[in-house]
C-alpha cells in the first residue's frame, strides 16, 4: 500500500501544479518620453448655454526624460502657443513650467503650463486640466518615436 502512494504523489503534484495560477508577466512602463503628435481641444461652456464650444488644433509634444524638458510645436498659429520648459511627474499628475509664459497679463494663446492629470500606456498619452467649471484643456496624443 505504501508503494502505491509514492507513485501517486508525483502524479498529484503535477496535476495540482497545472491548477495553480501563474502571475502575468508585466513590464513596468517608464514615464512618457519622446515625440507625441495629436490633437489639442479647448472646451468652453458659455454661462448662457449648456452646450460646449470646442476649438481644436494639431500639436507635437516632445518630452525628454533625461533633463525633464519639453517643447510644443505644430499648428501654433492661432489657438495654442509654441512653448518649451520643464516638467515633473508624480503619477497621475504632470506639472509643466513654461519658460515662454508671459510674466504679466493674459496670454493670447493657450500654453502648456500648470498641473494636468495624465494617462500613458506606452503609446497613448492624454492630458486633462480644468479651469473653473467652464473651461477644459484636453490633449489626445500618440507616440510617434
Amino acid at each position: 500500500m505504501k508503494i502505491r502512494l509514492y507513485y501517486l504523489l508525483p502524479l498529484l503534484l503535477v496535476i495540482s501544479a497545472g491548477c495553480l495560477k501563474t502571475p502575468e508577466s508585466t513590464l513596468p512602463l517608464s514615464g512618457p518620453a519622446g515625440n507625441f503628435a495629436g490633437q489639442f481641444r479647448l472646451l468652453h461652456r458659455s454661462s448662457a448655454r449648456n452646450k460646449f464650444d470646442t476649438l481644436k488644433t494639431s500639436l507635437v509634444l516632445n518630452l525628454n526624460l533625461t533633463n525633464n524638458s519639453y517643447s510644443v510645436t505644430g499648428d501654433t498659429a492661432v489657438l495654442h502657443a509654441g512653448s518649451s520648459g520643464n516638467f515633473t511627474i508624480s503619477s497621475p499628475y504632470i506639472n509643466f513650467t513654461d519658460k515662454t509664459y508671459p510674466k504679466s497679463g493674459i496670454p493670447a494663446k493657450t500654453h502648456l503650463n500648470g498641473i494636468y492629470q495624465y494617462y500613458y500606456d506606452g503609446s497613448v498619452f492624454q492630458l486633462l486640466a480644468f479651469s473653473a467649471d467652464t473651461l477644459s484643456f484636453q490633449y489626445d496624443l500618440k507616440k510617434t518615436q
